[in-house]
């Protein structure tokens, strides 16, 4: 028993002897200004890879392979201005520096950033031409990731030629992308600036504490109320980008008695048009966040977003309506007594509201679980022109429609179309001269004519003819998730997740507005022959709603398509983390499982019937289940030599968009349907100094069986067995196979305390891989429209999305005297346009029978079907800003010059698939004054400034 006893009080004694001799480096963080602790900074450990954060209280600690000798300390929290504090540690000593304190940087171009990738982004369209990552990457320090994200963007640039689908953005550890179309809808918290500061960027693949991540990389947003430093923020804005002024007012609470605390913030943006003409923009954003620490192991936190904004769109255009009216022209919008009013606006409207709870369950094990709702909608208005109206002549009755195209750059409104004959006449001049005049002089929408034909019609009486609709997306969904962040040694870390999401959208077309009508007869004008009898049409396919046939809509009615998406994902993670002296590392995977089944509410007249061969009732239910694995490590070669090494395999369900070929009007869906498989691969050396800090990547991704869907307007289909195949036709595309591979560089070099040089470049190449299936489906004909083998000749192509290449070089100069400027010099080459995929198919060869041409000739053709690369360009941007202190007041402003020097580039475009056939195109390409249907493209802006002024207390 004393035996026992002894060695119990000898083991105790060693315990506490090996306790005193360990190396311990502790301190705290303070607010400069107001003294308070300061969370979630960031401490490193200079030339070691050893990095924590503060707790709660602005504490922190290093108790495991701390380094000794003179070491230097890197204190960084965004928002505030990075300090470095020189230590000296000796073996068997605690290093003790309480009190560290941080000031604000009112010079952080982090509030500017968040502002015009929101708007850049809001910019995309659902094909996702324009979309970049860049949003992605505002919360990161990476050398490189900065330049893609402040200089880049405004390019369309994708780094490593990757789209917004590929990367994660969670707000709380909840994943915001959207399941319709696999991208974040960044409007949805839009104009939160001052809340968006606290953010988790992981880049690509590598290891992430929240969930498997993508290629992209994923950004947590924290908005928790106990994060944000006491205080408030007044601000007000000007721009001439996407929104002409905003003013916006936050206040923090910090913790307060009772541990309680609270945030919220109120803004609002707005203006008649940006750079490109008759783009309004009116959003009126709202945050709150309450947040009670229950007690030392609980917390509880409720945050809410409301962000609406209404915006009118542009669109891409061709090159002859460019050198008529240059780069910001829009033909979206007209006058309408006066005011500007555009025909395609966007509004969102999608409340989100969460709950999380955090719980340390010990001092190494946290769990953090998250439920969310988001509901709303999504609306994007058109005309629709395709009205057919009820007319009595004579005592006799019948259907008369097709209401003349009202695109204000309609190909008929312009010159060129006057002169396509090869020996235009006298009279051909002299009409091309009207027109162009014309449309210089005004070419923009006529809103007065679809009025007025409105009112001829309804004083005969008739019904609508035009109408203003809105397709709607009316989405609800529930999220939860539950994170696990566990130290199961000193240098081994395990994370773990569950995640549940369900979905149900509701999609349908809207009268928005009757435009002076009284009603609009919802059936399809362009279904059916002009003219035809009363009794005929009742019977035929043009109704919306056969159950509902020849249905007058009302303004505010659901009508022309009406259904259901219901979507479940469930999904799991685990990753382990771990770290040695010389190499670290990291193994994770996950599983998921992903459900879609489409509800038709309507019973199209094409597609008659209950189920998935039918447009009534429920579809084919698709399951799909996908897992991915994932590793990487870094080895440390010394403090200042890092290698980093990243790999994965894994597996995508495809989005709702690309799971339904015509979703609209049936309940069918995409033939040969495949998760897509993506394999990765990245290696970087980095290298690090007190100085000069670089990062060198190369990269390599692959994707097989992808999909994508089309939709528009073409001609000579070949097969039909008719002259002229026109039809609105969806092309659907599987087994799309692409790689992208490419080097990355980022160089910063801090030359002296105020100046700093960086440099950064981007060389890739993103091609198309193999030729994919390729089928058309309409409710033009039926089945599904394939052309020889079935596939389009696209191997070897680039695939579209900004420029391939991008480098920078620039410095910035920080004065002690609290103001700051910054200059880039912005190259870019190699992006090239999105090629139609029906002109490289066998259609291309073929006659309306299906015949190859006799006159075919594969010279001439590879010139026609030579993919475009766009123009090399440079751009200037400057980055400046000035701040005092008054008592205790920050004032301040910084502004941007963007584009300093009026640079006209193209940053995007798309060939148009209207002709497809070779006997067509050659004749259209060959025109002496431009073609008829050109390829079209989107514009770079010219010179732009934004300008904030902001009091912070």
């Amino acid at each position: 028993m004393k035996k026992s006893f002894l060695l119990f009080l000898f083991g105790v004694a060693f315990s506490l002897t090996s306790f005193a001799q360990q190396t311990i480096i502790r301190g705290s963080v303070l607010d400069g200004t107001t003294g308070e602790p300061i969370p979630d900074v960031t401490i490193t450990i200079e030339e070691t890879n050893q990095t924590t954060t503060t707790d709660a209280k602005g504490e922190f600690s290093f108790i495991s392979n701390v380094p000794l000798g003179e070491q230097v300390l890197k204190v960084e929290k965004i928002g505030y201005v990075t300090k470095r504090y020189p230590i000296v540690v000796n073996e068997g000593s605690t290093v003790d520096i309480s009190g560290m304190t941080l000031d604000y940087d009112p010079g952080d171009k982090k509030d500017l950033f968040t502002i015009s990738i929101s708007d850049d982004n809001l910019n995309s369209e659902d094909d996702g031409l324009t979309d970049n990552v860049s949003g992605l990457l505002q919360a990161s320090r990476d050398i490189f990731l900065s330049a893609a994200a402040f200089d880049f963007s405004s390019t369309f640039f994708r780094p490593r030629g990757l789209d917004n689908a590929n990367g994660k953005v969670l707000i709380n550890g909840i994943e915001m992308n959207k399941q319709f179309n696999g991208r974040p809808q960044w409007a949805n918290w839009g104009g939160l600036n001052d809340v968006q500061r606290n953010q988790e960027f992981t880049m690509g693949i590598s290891a992430n504490d929240y969930n498997f991540g993508d290629l992209a990389g994923t950004n947590n947003i924290v908005m928790r109320a106990s994060k944000y430093r006491k205080g408030g923020r007044i601000s007000y804005a000007s721009a001439n980008r996407s929104y002409q002024g905003r003013v916006m007012a936050s206040y923090n609470s910090g913790l307060l008695k009772g541990g309680w605390s609270y945030s919220f913030l109120g803004s609002r943006r707005f203006g008649a048009e940006g750079f490109i003409d008759g783009t309004l923009y009116d959003s009126n954003s709202f945050f709150a966040a309450v947040e009670k620490q229950i007690n030392d192991k609980h917390n509880l936190n409720f945050t809410g977003i409301y962000a609406q904004n209404r915006r009118g769109r542009s669109t891409a255009i061709t090159n002859e309506v460019f050198e008529l009216k240059g780069r910001e022209y829009n033909p979206f919008w007209g006058l309408q007594n006066g005011d500007i009013r555009n025909s395609r606006v966007r509004e969102i409207e999608e409340p989100i509201l969460m709950l999380n709870h955090y719980w340390d369950i010990s001092p190494k094990v946290r769990l953090n679980s998250n439920v969310a709702y988001q509901f709303g909608e999504i609306s994007n208005t058109r005309i629709d022109n395709g009205g057919t109206r009820l007319v009595t002549f004579n005592g006799e009755s019948s259907f008369l429609g097709g209401a003349r195209n009202t695109n204000a750059d309609y190909y008929q409104d312009l010159p060129s179309f006057f002169l396509q004959d090869p020996n235009p006449s006298a009279l051909d001049f002299q009409q091309a001269f009207a027109a162009q005049q014309e449309f210089i002089n005004d070419g923009q929408f006529d809103w007065n004519l679809l009025y007025e034909g409105n009112a001829t019609v309804a004083a005969q009486g008739g019904n609508s003819i035009y109408a203003l609709q809105a397709d709607v997306i009316d989405d609800s969904q529930i999220s939860f998730n539950t994170i696990l962040d566990a130290d199961l040694a000193d240098n081994i870390r395990l994370n773990a997740s569950l995640n549940y999401r369900n979905l149900n959208s509701q999609n349908y077309a809207r009268i928005e507005d009757l435009l002076g009508g009284t009603g609009y007869l919802d059936v399809d004008f362009f279904a059916e022959e002009i003219g035809q009898d009363v009794t005929d049409l009742l019977e035929t396919v043009a109704q919306s709603d056969i159950r509902n046939p020849n249905r007058i809509a009302r303004e505010g009615d659901r009508y022309k398509y009406n259904y259901e998406i219901d979507a479940e994902v469930v999904s799991g993670f685990a990753q382990a983390q771990f770290k040695y002296n010389k190499v670290d590392f990291f193994v994770g995977a996950n599983v998921s499982q992903t459900n879609y089944q489409r509800t038709g509410l309507f019973e199209n007249g094409n597609f008659t019937g209950t189920g998935p061969q039918g447009s009534f009732g429920e579809s084919e239910k698709l399951d799909f289940t996908n897992y991915g694995i994932k590793g990487g490590l870094t080895y440390k070669i010394s403090g200042r030599h890092l290698i980093n090494a990243n790999g994965s395999y894994f597996t995508k369900a495809p989005t709702i968009r690309n799971s339904f070929s015509n979703a609209r009007q049936n309940n069918f869906t995409v033939t040969g349907l495949e998760s897509e498989k993506v394999q990765s691969a990245d290696v970087s050396y980095i290298f690090r100094s007190p100085i000069i800090k670089a990062r060198l990547t190369g990269f390599y991704t692959g994707f097989e069986d992808g999909t994508d869907i089309g939709f528009y307007f073409t001609e000579d289909l070949a097969g039909l067995g008719i002259d002229n195949g026109d039809a609105f036709v969806q092309e659907i595309l599987t087994n799309i196979e692409r790689r992208n591979i490419g080097i990355e560089l980022g160089f910063e070099a801090q030359v002296t305390p105020t100046i700093k040089l960086k440099a950064a470049a981007s060389f890739g190449q993103y091609t198309f891989t193999n030729n994919p299936n390729l089928y058309l489906t309409s409710d033009d004909f039926e089945g599904e429209l394939r052309f020889g083998d079935g596939t389009t000749n696209i191997k070897d192509l680039h695939v579209a999305g900004g420029p391939e290449r991008a480098y920078q070089v620039g410095f910035e100069y920080r004065d002690p005297d609290f103001w700051n400027v910054g200059v880039t010099s912005n190259f870019f080459s190699n992006a090239y346009i999105d090629a139609s995929n029906l002109s490289r198919s066998a259609n291309f060869t073929s006659d309306f029978d299906g015949n190859t041409f006799n006159d075919f000739d594969p010279a001439t053709a590879r010139e026609l079907l030579q993919q475009e690369q766009f123009d090399d360009y440079l751009l200037v941007n400057v980055v400046g800003g000035k701040s005092w202190k008054v008592d205790d007041y920050f004032i301040g402003f910084f502004a941007t010059i963007n584009n300093v020097f009026d640079q006209q580039y193209t940053t995007g475009g798309f060939e148009q698939s209207r002709l497809g056939n070779f006997r067509r195109i050659r004749e259209d390409q060959s025109r002496d004054n431009g073609p008829l249907f050109g390829s079209r493209y989107f514009f770079g802006n010219g010179t732009t400034y934004y300008l904030n002024v902001y009091v912070r207390f």
